[in-house]
C-alpha cells in the first residue's frame, strides 16, 4: 500500500493540455523526494569513504537545519512577552 501511495503522490495531471506546467510540477516533486539527485549520484561510482563523508555531512546538515528552525520558531512566536516593557 505504501508504494501505491508514493505512486499517487508523484502522479501529475495535465490540465488543458499544459504539459510544461505539469512537467515543472513533476520536477519539483521529484526534487523534493531527492530522486533526481540520487540518479545523478549513482551515475558514477562513489568510493565508500566519500559515501560515508557525504552521509555524515547530510546528517549534520539535517541536525543543524532542524535546530536553527526550532530556534527561529522560538524567537518568532507570537505569544512572546515583550522583554523591554518600559522602553
Amino acid at each position: 500500500m505504501a508504494n501505491h501511495l508514493r505512486f499517487v503522490g508523484r502522479t501529475v495531471m495535465v490540465q488543458n493540455g499544459n504539459v510544461e506546467a505539469a512537467y515543472g510540477v513533476l520536477n519539483r516533486i521529484l526534487a523534493q523526494d531527492g530522486v533526481a539527485e540520487a540518479v545523478r549520484r549513482s551515475r558514477y561510482y562513489e568510493k565508500p569513504s566519500r559515501a560515508r563523508r557525504r552521509r555524515a555531512f547530510e546528517a549534520c546538515r539535517r541536525v543543524y537545519c532542524s535546530e536553527m528552525s526550532r530556534r527561529i520558531a522560538f524567537l518568532a512566536r507570537s505569544s512572546r512577552q515583550d522583554p523591554w516593557l518600559g522602553c
